[in-house]
């Protein structure tokens, strides 16, 4: 799967959406899925013509996945409707899912021009931050794309996370008040404020009092990162790596601005080549270094699982 950048091109037009549309005759004008198996869950929800710019805005805080699907004319779409929601649920509000059933809420696909069924939207800030995603994909592949997703947002500093929704779906349970996951909120609490040397300080409480915390020492590692790349020169920071090519500094300092790039695989590489050309304590600190990338995206990425092999081999 390719590792497209997000960028964030014009804001969706929702003329047409600022007063609900009566749902056709015979919908729920709520979604197919929670109907016929119960997709909502604590980090989605059916969208409706009622509820969707308030589903955007949601987007504020944290990336919203939108799944285009169609009971009547595409029963598949619904199931991998029901497969995303599932999916998005493994990342504790990193992700919120909306569901869109286009049979009962036309309106929808008429303002985001769907072209087919499925079809999956990632918003940013209101707004497209990627390809519409046409298909549907097996579990694996959403959970690499969301992995892929999250890395890249969080070296771009976009770390908020929803809150979880009510467990029923009862009309009187709207306003109540979901509780918080605290686990996080003050490492990015701090991102979002800019201040990255306290987030690491706040993730490093969390790793010291809970080892195996993988997504605290993935925090940790990203924000480490973006310390120590706070100011940097690419051009400049390219050039000096250029000139010294056995320069751990220098390299392990592009390594880290490769990765903010999204590219993961050439700040892999770049490292991997380092620690087959030196020895000793340089070596050792190339080593590390790239150790500490490899928990920023996670074990279980496949190029996390590429360069482990590529670093055994420079070693051995």
């Amino acid at each position: 799967m390719s590792q497209q950048p997000f960028s964030r091109p014009g804001a969706i037009d929702l003329s047409g959406l600022r007063r609900p549309a009566t749902p056709p005759a015979g919908s729920s004008g709520a979604g197919a899925p929670g109907s016929s198996g119960g997709a909502a869950g604590a980090y989605s929800v059916e969208v409706s013509e009622a509820n969707f710019q308030s589903v955007l805005e949601s987007s504020m805080t944290g990336p919203v996945v939108l799944v285009f699907h169609s009971p009547g004319q595409s029963p598949e779409s619904t199931t991998y409707a029901r497969d995303v929601a599932a999916v998005t649920g493994e990342y504790d509000g990193r992700f919120l899912a909306g569901l869109v059933d286009i049979d009962a809420s036309p309106q929808i696909a008429q303002a985001m021009q769907i072209p087919q069924v499925p079809l999956m939207l990632v918003i940013i800030d209101g707004r497209p931050a990627s390809q519409p995603i046409p298909g549907a994909l097996g579990a694996d592949e959403l959970r690499t794309l969301f992995n892929q997703l999250a890395q890249q947002l969080t070296a771009q500093g976009i770390t908020g996370r929803h809150q979880p929704l009510p467990a029923t779906g009862a009309e009187g349970d709207e306003d109540a008040e979901p509780e918080a996951d605290p686990r996080y909120a003050a490492a990015q609490d701090a991102l979002g404020e800019g201040n990255i040397d306290l987030a690491v300080e706040e993730y490093q409480k969390l790793v010291d009092a809970n080892p195996a915390d993988v997504e605290a020492a993935a925090g940790l590692a990203m924000a480490k990162v973006l310390q120590r790349t706070q100011g940097v020169d690419l051009n400049t920071a390219r050039e000096a790596a250029a000139s010294a090519p056995d320069d751990v500094d220098a390299q392990t300092l592009v390594a880290d601005l490769d990765m903010l790039g999204g590219h993961v695989d050439d700040a892999f590489n770049r490292l991997v080549d380092l620690v087959r050309r030196t020895s000793g304590a340089e070596r050792d600190k190339a080593r590390t270094h790239l150790l500490g990338l490899f928990a920023a995206v996670g074990n279980e990425d496949s190029r996390v699982i590429r360069g482990r092999q590529n670093l055994a081999s420079a070693l051995f």
